[in-house]
């Protein structure tokens, strides 16, 4: 059992439902501040342009919080790299940003860079991150190819995209199919210096099976899947039963 935490709770989910109405509740701070203190290693939160959910302002909110209140915990902003999204992340200074190639009209990150046409936006906005002392990782597919073109442009870390495993829950044959690609990708990036992060549609059912094969994950950021725990078993109640399939807490 470990004390340190691979859990990153993303709070989209929680500003969605407060936006419903022009109301300060639930809480983006207060639910992030929850999470924390029941051990989440710290808080991920996806700001799009149209504001649908997380707004800047929550941003500059929950960078304070962590300052104030967490100095050992994290933020970690995830978005595409144009210059508002940049700007964000030189004042709100996340101790971590996630680059991911999505249109601002997507609904969520499901598919990770091209490569093969993205190395100049991906270098330039890297380069500019790094001066702001913030981590760099790229929103990667399951693909064992990814990870030496995410070295090669200056990415510290990778963040495998495990939609597609996540997807496989009434489908034991495709799910470790779709297992064997992330761990492939998990060791080629280890292969290649860069830290290994996990997202999309983990679960506490799914999230075994993947750390068995592939320990060293260092963080798997998580909101769909926590909000929809959450609602039966509470924010902080969740947190615990997250990180007890994780292997963290018993």
């Amino acid at each position: 059992m470990s004390s340190v935490s691979r859990l990153s709770v993303n709070v989209n989910a929680v500003a969605m439902l407060r936006n419903r109405r022009d109301l300060p509740w639930p809480s983006v701070t207060g639910l992030a501040a929850i999470a924390m203190e029941a051990g989440a290693k710290g808080i991920t939160v996806h700001p799009r342009p149209d504001e649908r959910h997380i707004r800047k302002t929550d941003v500059f909110e929950l960078a304070e919080l962590i300052e104030d209140r967490f100095p050992n915990k994290e933020l970690c902003l995830e978005g595409y790299p144009a210059p508002d999204f940049l700007k964000l992340v030189e004042e709100a200074r996340p101790e971590q940003v996630l680059f991911v190639p999505d249109d601002p009209e997507q609904t969520t990150s499901d598919h990770g860079w091209d490569f093969s046409k993205d190395t100049g936006v991906l270098e330039t906005a890297i380069a500019a991150t790094k001066e702001w002392a913030v981590t760099v990782s790229l929103f990667c597919d399951p693909d064992p190819a990814a990870p030496e073109h995410a070295a090669r442009v200056g990415a510290e870390r990778i963040e495998i995209y495990t939609g597609p495993y996540g997807g496989c829950y009434d489908d034991p044959a495709r799910a470790t199919k779709e297992l064997d690609r992330i761990v492939a990708t998990a060791e080629a990036a280890r292969s290649c210096g860069l830290g290994v992060n996990a997202g999309h549609d983990l679960t506490v059912e799914n999230i075994p099976a993947l750390l068995a094969r592939a320990p060293f994950i260092r963080e798997m950021s998580i909101g769909h899947g926590f909000a929809a725990d959450a609602l039966i078993h509470g924010f902080a109640a969740s947190v615990q039963r997250f990180r007890k399939a994780m292997g963290e807490v018993e």
